[in-house]
């Protein structure tokens, strides 16, 4: 695909003065959400000045180091360096020249997010929505999102991930919102030492169901290709494992040519079972959000292995 925009061109066309920091909500923002995009800017100058090949040196000094805060977050989170770039750009060229076209989806992938978001503003009216960071980084992650850390999506890898969703502008559109729901819950059990499968794969599910209420799909549109017919086959494994602190089997373990990741359809079918048997929609929804203890939800979700939810 071929962009009809400049990187530059589409950063003035995102810019959006009247809303930043963490309260900004597109309901107060017609334009749409923020999206930052003065870090992939700066990349694409470093990266052509060097003819594709910028060294660990040049990236560290050019780009991480006087980059945006959310970039910062991004390699503080996911161990994003100059080093760590240029192994990549050795490795896998392809997707560091085709992130470039790739981004011209977000003019149109705003205006969607205009709407999911405020769907969601609507339905959790206490919902934050900083700006959005897009970034380049190493390669491994499409998206980061939390409380504290806001929203950043790594362009280099999200557009690379056909496996995920493979209409590039909805997988924009769902993986950050599935992000902006992480940045709503009081904790990401993910990031906490001794997290389980449990706590983890609530935390993923309860970002996928959200992304579901809020645009018509979860972000990782194969689950139900990959789970269909296995269902309590899966589930009743999951319940065997749900204690575990290895987390290998069950999340942050899909291959371009092996999508995995299953705790995170488990977990989205749990939260979905707790949503679907509330009387009061709008208080479970809080509920997902405010989640502290993974047990106590499980049990109270009616969920079991195998549930007919649909």
């Amino acid at each position: 695909m071929k962009a009809s925009f400049s990187i530059a061109v589409i950063a003035t066309l995102l810019a959006s003065p009247g809303a930043s920091g963490m309260d900004a909500a597109p309901a107060d923002n017609a334009a749409g959400p923020v999206i930052e995009m003065g870090d992939i800017e700066r990349f694409y100058r470093v990266y052509d000045a060097a003819g594709g090949r910028p060294t660990a040196e040049t990236l560290q000094r050019d780009y991480v180091d006087p980059g945006s805060e959310g970039l910062h977050q991004l390699a503080r989170l996911r161990n994003v360096t100059g080093e760590s770039i240029a192994q990549a750009i050795a490795k896998r060229p392809e997707i560091y020249s085709e992130a470039r076209d790739c981004v011209g989806v977000l003019p149109r992938v705003r205006t969607r997010l205009t709407g999911a978001l405020s769907e969601l503003k609507n339905l959790y009216p206490e919902a934050r929505f900083p700006a959005i960071t897009i970034a380049i980084g190493r390669g491994r992650s499409a998206g980061v999102g939390g409380r504290e850390t806001g929203v950043q999506i790594g362009a280099e890898t999200l557009c690379a991930t056909a496996w995920i969703e493979p209409d590039i502008e909805d997988r924009f559109v769902r993986v950050i919102t599935h992000e902006f729901a992480h940045v709503q819950q009081a904790v990401a059990f993910s990031e906490m030492e001794g997290a389980t499968v449990l706590s983890a794969s609530l935390e993923e599910g309860a970002a996928e169901f959200v992304t579901e209420l809020t645009t018509g799909s979860i972000a990782y549109s194969y689950m139900p290709r990959l789970t269909a017919g296995r269902e309590s086959e899966i589930e009743t494994a999951f319940v065997a494992d749900i204690d575990k602190t290895d987390l290998s089997n069950w999340l942050y373990n899909s291959k371009p040519d092996a999508p995995a990741d299953l705790g995170y359809w488990v977990g989205y079918r749990i939260v979905k079972a707790y949503y679907h048997h509330a009387d009061d929609k709008r208080q479970a929804l809080r509920d997902i959000f405010d989640m502290k203890d993974p047990k106590v939800f499980l049990a109270k979700s009616g969920w079991k292995p195998g549930i007919a939810l649909d």
